[in-house]
């Protein structure tokens, strides 16, 4: 029977909090936790749960949006000038512990150096991030309820039958992959591939008994290029790949497109594969395993999570 929460669907609201710590997890990690009266009531569903941190962009953009809030904010937002609209940007609910209302959110420092400074490629959320200290005020958008599925942000919905799960990512993925699979029960056989800037960014994860966790760090090297090895090996190894080719997949733009292509719930299958990061990266991958290795689309959700020379 399905509980009344997971046939409500949630609205979307937004929730200003407060920072309550901030720790550094690695080199190119820090894990930000979010406090305050509002975020007890935060709609937290677990595995890769997206959510929105809405980011000043000079003057009081924050507190217009705010002041916009309703079904229709949206509008409104994109009808704010251009130069101090907020900045809406997207991460994973790492963790929520609803007793002390505190949210985990962990960032990765792109464009930071080691004392904290950002460069010309950092982001609005990583320079946010890099300075944030307890008391620092901050407003997410996210769901009124917990609950679970797309409503609520959540891509991974491997079918009930899946025996063999294969996730692989950059950095931007980490914080979701390991949302996944701190939340799987033993049983299935479970592979993560992630590729990260260096060796210090391989993270403690609680995982479960038989997961195979391979980390790769990227160094000097092209951004991929030991991930799309990787990835082949592992999926080899799995059984997913097919002998015969496969179809060449629909071309996706990367300039006006975005890459988010994830099976519909229900689909049946005994593998299921998950992918995010890097746009351009996973767009190879996606093409490699289609066309090359015949993996079946139905098995696989491939997303680009930031696109190379964006702002993230």
């Amino acid at each position: 029977m399905t509980s009344t929460v997971e046939t409500l669907q949630p609205v979307y609201r937004f929730f200003t909090a407060s920072v309550a710590r901030t720790e550094r997890l690695s080199p190119s990690f820090l894990r930000v936790t979010l406090t305050g009266p509002e975020m007890a009531d935060f709609g937290f569903a677990g595995d890769d749960q997206r959510f929105k941190l809405i980011l000043p962009n000079g003057g009081e953009s924050v507190g217009d949006l705010l002041a916009a809030a309703g079904p229709d904010w949206y509008v409104r937002y994109c009808a704010m000038p251009e130069d101090t609209r907020p900045h809406l940007r997207t991460y994973t609910a790492r963790a929520f512990r609803p007793d002390v209302a505190e949210l985990d959110v962990d960032v990765v420092l792109h464009g930071i150096a080691e004392d904290g400074t950002p460069d010309a490629h950092a982001g609005p959320a990583a320079t946010w991030a890099a300075s944030a200290v307890p008391g620092s005020e901050i407003v997410l958008l996210g769901p009124d309820r917990p609950g679970t599925g797309r409503g609520w942000g959540v891509e991974w919905t491997p079918p009930i039958e899946a025996d063999t799960l294969f996730l692989a990512g950059d950095e931007t993925a980490v914080p979701a992959i390991a949302g996944i699979l701190e939340s799987l029960e033993p049983g299935p056989r479970v592979v993560a591939v992630l590729e990260v800037p260096e060796a210090g960014d391989f993270l403690p994860l609680h995982l479960p008994a038989g997961a195979d966790v391979r980390w790769l760090a990227r160094g000097s090297r092209p951004r991929g290029e030991q991930l799309g090895i990787a990835v082949h090996t592992a999926l080899c190894e799995l059984g997913i790949a097919r002998s015969t080719p496969g179809v060449d997949p629909d071309d996706v733009d990367l300039t006006d497109g975005i890459l988010w292509e994830v099976p519909e719930a229900g689909a049946h299958t005994r593998c299921y594969a998950w992918l995010a990061g890097e746009a351009g990266v996973v767009k190879k991958l996606r093409r490699h395993l289609v066309r090359d290795l015949n993996v079946p689309r139905e098995a696989v959700a491939f997303m680009g999570y930031w696109r190379e020379g964006s702002r993230g």
